[in-house]
């Protein structure tokens, strides 16, 4: 009876045990499901970010991109809106001159008309008729017929005059719709500017929003420098630079006399701080717009957008010497094209999501940074020259 009595209280511990464990097992299996659900939502929220960012700096890309090439047109629309101006202003100062010209002949031809006024009607018959002294009639209808072709010559030359004086009126009409379309495009030009300059700002505003830590940036910094290192790693292996002997010399006798690509006040040396990395370049502060000039003949390797760098030209060298311009407003050579020392590659800008309006540049011997400062002329009071 008792053994009895102990199986059924065991059964009943089994029972009870067995349902709390099962309770427990139930219990877990909803709380991993549940885990597995938010675990699933996080991943789908930083991926949305991930795009997100990724579509920021996408489209940060496209602005920048798209407001160089503006700038360019615009800068290229004044340049021939000046050109106009002063077509104009040449085509004005020769009228002026045509007009005392044509006064100057017509005073001249009066006087003439007046002398052979004096003479009396049909005074080259009298002339004729006149025996009195045959030599001197003579000698007087040679200067007649003289002065009557000096007349018919002022006459046709200020017919002349007056023609060239129309088709200067002509070339300047039409030079001054041609001016007043340039004027209204350039409006328009620079109307789309502004708005692509607003464009602009909001993306860099809301990158800077989501790049506030120094982590962050510093990850930024990191990722755009293995971009670049990775891309000159790539443009140095490709073809070998050609150098016309005799005609440049090899970038390492140019060593200490290398012209800066821009004038402007350098902020940034090579090695210093960077948030928690390294300048492997050099800032040089420019006004926004200022030409950037290549230091010495080379080859345009890449003429684009870089994350990190904005608008960048790479120019390959002899010996695997490479020079970099980054921040670029406007890229003005494509990749490909020759330049020589001075040559303009570009225009002093504020893209790769900067604030402020520099240049970076950088020199790269077989891949490695090098300081701009110790192969560039000496700086004068923090500026280069």
């Amino acid at each position: 009876m008792k053994y009895k009595s102990f199986l059924f209280f065991i059964s009943l511990v089994y029972l009870f045990c067995g349902d709390l464990i099962a309770g427990n097992i139930d219990n877990k299996s909803k709380e991993l499901s549940g885990l597995k659900v938010k675990i699933k939502q996080i991943s789908q929220v930083v991926t949305e970010l991930k795009t997100h960012k990724q579509s920021l700096h996408a489209e940060l890309k496209r602005i920048e991109i798209k407001y160089g090439q503006s700038v360019r047109q615009l800068t290229h629309l004044e340049k021939q809106i000046d050109k106009l101006k002063l077509a104009l202003k040449k085509n004005k100062l020769k009228q002026k001159q045509k007009q005392k010209q044509i006064e100057a002949q017509k005073k001249g031809l009066g006087r003439q008309v007046q002398a052979a006024y004096g003479m009396g009607k049909n005074e080259k018959l009298k002339l004729m008729l006149n025996q009195q002294d045959p030599a001197l009639s003579g000698r007087v209808m040679v200067y007649y017929d003289y002065l009557n072709k000096v007349r018919l010559k002022k006459i046709s030359g200020i017919n002349q005059d007056l023609q060239v004086l129309r088709d200067l009126d002509v070339q300047r009409h039409k030079e001054s719709v041609l001016l007043e379309e340039k004027l209204r495009v350039r409006k328009q030009s620079q109307l789309k500017l502004a708005g692509t300059k607003a464009d602009r700002q909001a993306i860099f505003s809301k990158i800077s929003k989501q790049f506030q830590s120094k982590s962050q940036q510093l990850s930024q910094f990191k990722k755009s420098e293995k971009q670049l290192a990775s891309l000159i790693l790539e443009l140095q292996q490709a073809d070998v630079f050609p150098i016309d002997e005799g005609v440049v010399k090899e970038f390492a006798k140019l060593k200490g006399a290398l012209p800066w690509p821009v004038k402007g006040l350098l902020v940034k040396k090579f090695g210093a701080q960077r948030a928690d990395s390294r300048w492997d370049g050099v800032l040089i502060k420019a006004k926004e717009g200022r030409e950037v000039r290549a230091v010495t003949r080379g080859q345009v390797v890449y003429a684009d957008w870089l994350r990190g760098y904005g608008l960048l030209t790479i120019i390959k060298h002899d010996k695997g010497y490479m020079t970099l311009y980054a921040f670029n407003q406007s890229l003005y050579k494509a990749k490909g094209d020759w330049v020589d020392a001075g040559t303009v590659v570009s225009t002093v800008g504020l893209s790769g999501g900067r604030g402020s309006a520099g240049l970076y540049f950088g020199i790269r011997r077989k891949g490695k940074p090098v300081n701009p400062i110790k192969w560039c002329r000496k700086i004068r009071q923090g500026k280069t020259r």
